[in-house]
């Protein structure tokens, strides 16, 4: 009974199966050259990611798009390369200063290569070479294996990507607000605002400061030792101004607003609560990211969601947030947080916490599939920056995908492999001419360090 029962189950026992398919073999009717060639037809042999190294690190500069961002191209010994993005307003040098510890390196240990040169980033724009890299390198990891990069990072939880908008600044609400209605128009579900003390600074009785001080000198000096602080007719007027806005947007969609001035602790506590009954999806870096007790004050005090984190690098100063519950919600910039897979663990370790992500992007298509890709691996994400609505040539700077980047306020997230796009040569050559398209960059070869980091 036990052994009818087992040769009924497995269908055919391994000795009938191998002596049927030994006697078929002699007979010329099975694995034959011509239907093992017929297979291999059918199976996608371009790549053997086992085999891949690394050969060369070039790269090619975009301007205005619309800020300066760094094209990198990583190649391979099997004729794939993957492409990544130096974080908008970095230098290059950051990513060309690691070529010499990338080549002969297989690109799909993205991990093991990650730790390798994370060593060399810092908060901020000095992280876009290693983050530039690991795009890159996931790029060439999906490609080599056939599949889209959120694939590789555990697969997807959404299929589009819920995007906003910045929307160039007026002093005028009627303005401002009209030009965020468009948006919404356009499709966009949800807003952002600039949304500054410069607004009142020039009117008598708004802010106190040092003679002499405006907000635009003080541009680089950290919030708490400007010495300058709003007043309540400061907030009552900029108050008013965000009521016409909204008259205008309506209160259905969520509208976050930043860029508030380099002001004091206490007066972000004013003036987050002057604000308090226009409903703002969030206040963006008031005050530094590394000051985590600061920030759980304001977060405590103010009945409005706070969110900070776009110059954050790698996962612990984000978890000293998280765990701190300082702000309400996290803002990684995927091109300085440490690139795809930090940033997923980045948002992995806020919905440990109850915190939402939101991403932070501004830059070419190259990082913003980056961004769409981690976006949908990541189940607490919320909403993406896109800072280049208004730049008509935008989309054109690549090629490859099949479907619109974005449209109706969401980025469709692609099913080709790797990052899904790849730069448009005509294009790119266009906005940087002089610059050089991906030219041979042997002078990094050699660059050689003991980095070892303990003795």
């Amino acid at each position: 009974m036990t052994k009818k029962w087992w040769k009924n189950r497995r269908g055919t026992s391994r000795r009938s199966f191998l002596g049927g398919a030994l006697g078929a073999a002699a007979a010329g009717t099975f694995w034959a050259e011509d239907t093992i060639q017929a297979y291999q037809g059918n199976v996608s042999t371009a790549s053997k990611p086992t085999e891949l190294k690394i050969t060369d690190l070039r790269f090619a500069h975009i301007t205005g798009a619309p800020m300066r961002a760094p094209i990198i191209r990583i190649d391979t010994n099997q004729g794939i390369s993957g492409y990544g993005e130096v974080r908008d307003g970095a230098s290059v040098t950051y990513a060309m200063m690691l070529k010499s510890r990338l080549i002969g390196q297989n690109p799909c240990d993205v991990d093991k290569i990650f730790r390798r040169i994370k060593q060399f980033g810092f908060h901020a724009r000095q992280a876009g070479g290693v983050c530039g890299i690991e795009m890159a390198l996931w790029d060439l990891a999906g490609k080599a294996y056939n599949v889209p990069c959120y694939q590789l990072l555990g697969g997807k939880f959404r299929d589009k990507i819920r995007l906003y908008c910045d929307t160039t600044e007026s002093h005028d609400p009627k303005i401002y607000g009209e030009r965020m209605k468009k948006r919404i128009d356009e499709g966009f579900t949800w807003l952002k605002m600039d949304l500054g003390v410069d607004l009142v600074e020039k009117i008598p009785g708004c802010v106190s400061r040092p003679a002499g001080m405006t907000e635009r000198s003080v541009a680089n000096v950290a919030h708490m030792f400007t010495g300058m602080e709003i007043t309540d007719k400061g907030v009552g007027l900029m108050g008013d101004y965000v009521a016409q806005i909204r008259e205008v947007v309506g209160w259905e969609v969520p509208l976050c607003a930043d860029h508030f001035g380099h002001l004091g602790v206490n007066s972000c506590i004013r003036l987050g609560k002057g604000l308090e009954k226009y409903n703002l999806a969030w206040l963006e870096d008031m005050i530094p990211w590394t000051e985590t007790e600061l920030w759980k004050q304001i977060t405590n005090a103010v009945n409005i969601p706070t969110l900070t984190g776009e110059d954050i690098y790698l996962k612990e100063p984000f978890i000293e947030l998280l765990k701190n519950h300082a702000v309400d919600i996290i803002h990684p910039d995927l091109a300085t947080s440490g690139g795809l897979l930090e940033t997923k663990k980045i948002g992995d370790v806020a919905m440990e916490y109850g915190h939402a992500m939101a991403m932070h992007f501004a830059g070419t298509p190259i990082s913003f599939m980056a961004n769409v890709h981690c976006a949908a691996a990541t189940e607490n994400f919320l909403v993406m920056e896109h800072h280049s609505v208004d730049v008509p040539w935008w989309t054109n700077m690549v090629t490859g995908n099949v479907q619109p980047l974005y449209e109706k306020g969401c980025a469709a997230v692609p099913n080709k492999p790797g990052l899904g796009v790849e730069p448009n040569p005509d294009e790119v050559k266009r906005l940087a001419p002089g610059t050089g398209y991906f030219d041979p960059s042997d002078t990094w070869n050699n660059e050689r360090s003991h980095d070892r980091l303990y003795s």
